[in-house]
């Protein structure tokens, strides 16, 4: 079976910077999209980002273009979104997600529903 296994969360102060890692077993790079989504208390879950499989297209929120990033380490299995020039709202329970696609040029940022495999959550929290 698919899961998908984040690292811990952090304190950080606005502008700083931050790496979440999310390690996929049973997930190949080459037949499924991996997201990042994060939810606020309150709010309903938000896409953040997504890499379509084999290395195709990436597309980011506009709320965090610019200043958040996905990459992938093939060898180690593992995905990363790192974030930059944090401001106090990106304070967000973060997670990552994985879809079974073929697709190369697009993922799914607005439906968390598309993403049936998730990761368990991780706290980020942007103080001033």
């Amino acid at each position: 079976e698919v899961q998908l296994v984040e690292s811990s969360g952090a304190l950080v102060q606005t502008g700083g910077s931050l790496r979440l890692s999310c390690v996929g077993v049973g997930v190949t790079s080459d037949a499924y999209a991996i997201a990042w989504f994060r939810q606020a208390p309150g709010k309903g879950r938000e896409g953040v980002s997504c890499a379509c499989p084999g290395g195709g297209m990436t597309y980011y929120a506009d709320s965090v273009k610019g200043r958040f990033t996905t990459s992938s380490d093939n060898d180690k299995n593992t995905w990363y979104l790192q974030m930059n020039s944090l401001k106090p709202e990106d304070t967000a329970v973060y997670y990552c997600a994985a879809s079974i696609s073929e697709n190369r040029n697009y993922c799914a940022l607005e439906f968390a529903s598309e993403y049936p495999y998730w990761g368990q959550g991780t706290q980020v929290t942007v103080s001033s």
